[in-house]
């Protein structure tokens, strides 16, 4: 039940974050954090990371629902077994349920982070707990390995 709450709390997080942004920003509008490195800017994409597919809101639509019903499956089924795999399957839950709400109701994402150091493109906090939930389940991954293979040895 735990790990469901954590889905729930990067869900509402990263709803709060995006509300503020469509709140109180214009569109466009970009407010240095770091000038020339961190911008905190109101964008919005109808495509996924990078842009890419744009106006696809039913194929990111229906591969969410399906990504979103493994999570919940895999999630049931390993949660007493490991914690760490256990987070990163949340954080990922939460960042695809955060980034659902935005296509299924507006028909687009709201972005806002924004390095420009690196001219990387706009993010959400959505996004950021799919990465950091994507990295504890490969982390998870790497020391599984290990154990099976120190027990082999």
């Amino acid at each position: 039940m735990r790990y469901y709450v954590l889905a729930v709390l990067a869900l509402a997080t990263d709803q709060l974050t995006k509300w503020a942004v469509v709140t109180y920003m214009s569109l466009g509008q970009s407010i240095p954090l770091i000038p020339n490195v961190f911008h905190l800017t109101s964008h919005r994409n109808r495509g996924a990371a990078f842009g890419i597919l744009q106006n696809q809101r039913v194929f990111f639509i229906l591969v969410t629902v399906i990504v979103v019903i493994g999570l919940l499956v895999y999630l049931r089924k390993v949660y007493r077994e490991n914690t760490l795999l256990s987070i990163g399957l949340s954080f990922v839950l939460g960042g695809a349920l955060g980034n659902f709400v935005d296509r299924a109701l507006k028909g687009e994402v709201v972005d806002m982070l924004h390095f420009r150091l690196f001219n990387y493109p706009i993010f959400n906090v959505a996004d950021c707990f799919i990465v950091i939930g994507s990295a504890l389940i490969i982390l998870h991954s790497f020391r599984q390995s290990k154990k099976e293979k120190a027990i082999e040895t």
